[in-house]
């Protein structure tokens, strides 16, 4: 049986411009087999995932989820950044920054690190690879926004590109606002017309970085080396998963799987039995973990 673990802590980390963000730390009760980082989507944070962060910390891997600069319970600069680069290289400095060679591991050894990613954060998990190379061991990713279905109209775009350079921290709503999209559970729709920490709009700057950063993906597939794992829900409303799949298909890694929950819906957190892709994930970061002790000098 798993054992339980305590609570999270809420942990604060000064990134290389001087911006502190806060993160949800989770620690196993014993000693960690890997390190696990993860990053949220454009609207959720790391509060979404409690659940499936406790269990992975109950399996014996030590957990850091991220919330975004301008996101979550990060008050400063709301709905913001300064560029796609930035967020990337926030994340790298965190990695950096975790010890990967504690007391307990054998001297030569190191912990394997896996970052995780949910849907939009999925497009900085990749370029990650491409901007800062080698720092992980894995990839897993849960519905990830490659290729969304739902964009601003025209419009709203060129709006959008004008005030990029006249107002660039004028806000505008993000297209996701409806609980609907997200989940068919309403408890869970619940839960997402009251959550406060919900980002629920963005600059004109981040919106353009965000596409930005769509046009630097193009060349990244080649870098991604990795083990990838992508977890996709049958029912996704809000990203095209053939297109999604096909772009998968590009990177240079040969160790890929791909499973698809059909009838889920996008926030495979919020599904009514969650313990399914919980397993799975839990499954393939064992396996992962595994290989890179039996790989160790």
């Amino acid at each position: 049986m798993a054992e339980s673990v305590p609570a999270y802590t809420v942990e604060e980390y000064s990134a290389g411009d001087g911006y502190r963000w806060k993160y949800r730390r989770y620690a196993p009760r014993r000693n960690p087999q890997a390190e696990v980082v993860m990053i949220h989507g454009i609207q959720s944070h790391a509060g979404w995932y409690e659940p499936s962060c406790t269990r992975l910390a109950e399996e014996g891997f030590a957990v850091s989820f991220l919330d975004r600069r301008g996101s979550g319970m990060n008050e400063e600069g709301r709905g913001d950044c300064p560029s796609f680069r930035r967020l990337l290289d926030d994340i790298a400095e965190y990695i950096q920054s975790v010890p990967r060679t504690p007391d307990f591991v054998k001297p030569g050894d190191r912990l394997p690190l896996f970052l995780g990613a949910v849907s939009w954060g999925g497009k900085l998990a990749i370029a990650l690879e491409r901007r800062h190379p080698g720092l992980l061991d894995g990839i897993f990713l849960l519905c990830p926004g490659f290729t969304p279905k739902i964009r601003p109209s025209l419009g709203q775009r060129l709006k959008i590109l004008f005030s990029r350079f006249i107002r660039p921290r004028k806000k505008f709503n993000i297209p996701l606002n409806e609980p609907e999209l997200f989940t068919a559970n309403p408890k869970w729709q619940e839960f997402l017309r009251n959550d406060p920490l919900r980002l629920q709009e963005a600059t004109a700057r981040l919106l353009v970085e965000s596409a930005r950063l769509d046009g630097y993906l193009r060349f990244v597939p080649k870098y991604v080396h990795v083990p990838v794992l992508m977890l996709l829900a049958g029912e996704d409303r809000i990203i095209h998963n053939g297109r999604t799949r096909a772009f998968v298909a590009k990177f240079a890694t040969k160790e890929r799987q791909i499973i698809e929950y059909p009838g889920a819906h996008h926030t495979l957190e919020f599904e009514a039995e969650p313990e399914s892709y919980q397993r799975d994930l839990v499954r393939w970061l064992d396996e992962q973990t595994r290989k890179k002790v039996l790989q160790s000098p």
